[in-house]
């Protein structure tokens, strides 16, 4: 029974850690995808694409009180490929054509033939925002301060 949790918590990690790549992926880079896929599944819209607005929670001083922050646009779709995988895209913002295409490479990552298409798609968004993440690190730490070199005056 473990090993059958253990699985399936696996399989949970490696769908939410896809979906929020697909979520941090630019149109341009899912477009691309798109194009790489061939032929071209039946794909039917079970919910929007849509936006909406959802409330951004923040807690004061990272772990006490919680309070709302204000509010964030959002886009969700989902949708069920012709042989029956069901997939979901939410993102930030109001790209819905954005938010159908991530819910389209979801379904597709279900499926065996595909996966490997999906899985290069996966790797080059993740590559991007390494290096983009890696970027700007280098800048922050270009105005870094370390104030413990800093000699004090004579008092």
């Amino acid at each position: 029974m473990d090993a059958i949790k253990q699985n399936t918590g696996a399989a949970v990690n490696g769908r939410k850690r896809i979906m929020g790549l697909l979520a941090r992926a630019s149109g341009e880079e899912l477009q691309a995808g798109w194009l790489a896929i061939e032929p071209k599944p039946d794909v039917h819209s079970v919910r929007g694409p849509e936006t909406g607005l959802v409330m951004v929670r923040g807690r004061v001083g990272g772990g006490g009180d919680p309070f709302n922050l204000g509010e964030a646009t959002v886009s969700r779709a989902t949708v069920r490929l012709g042989s029956g995988e069901i997939g979901h895209g939410q993102l930030l913002g109001n790209d819905r054509e954005k938010a159908r295409l991530a819910a389209i490479f979801d379904a597709l990552h279900q499926r065996v033939e595909h996966r490997g298409t999906i899985d290069r798609l996966i790797d080059a968004v993740e590559s991007r925002i390494e290096a983009e993440d890696r970027k700007h690190a280098e800048q922050t730490a270009a105005t870094r301060v370390d104030f413990f070199t800093m000699v004090r005056g004579d008092n």
